[in-house]
């Protein structure tokens, strides 16, 4: 591995590990390896609150790590596929 890629593993992996660092965020994450959810059945899986799902769901959406769909007034989530690739690649190579 160069030594450019390696810096661009190491920054892509600070990325992934700083939005990850809230228990919040990895559960709606391993929640949404099963497929795409709405806002409200987070809620209930979890029991927190909208607004709190709401911000965690909109932190992870930033950082690329989900992505939302709007269907009319309501919601959905999905895990970002080529986001969580390109996680998964950096933390092999690093950790090789």
């Amino acid at each position: 591995m160069s030594k450019a890629t390696g810096s661009r593993h190491v920054q892509t992996l600070c990325r992934v590990f700083r939005v990850l660092s809230d228990e919040t965020r990895v559960k709606l994450l391993v929640n949404l390896r099963g497929g795409e959810q709405h806002v409200s059945r987070l809620c209930k899986k979890l029991r927190l609150p909208q607004p709190t799902v709401s911000h965690h769901l909109g932190l992870l959406r930033i950082h690329g790590l989900v992505r939302a769909r709007r269907d009319g007034k309501q919601v959905f989530y999905s895990v970002n596929k080529s986001e969580y690739a390109k996680a998964m690649t950096a933390i092999k190579a690093v950790l090789a």
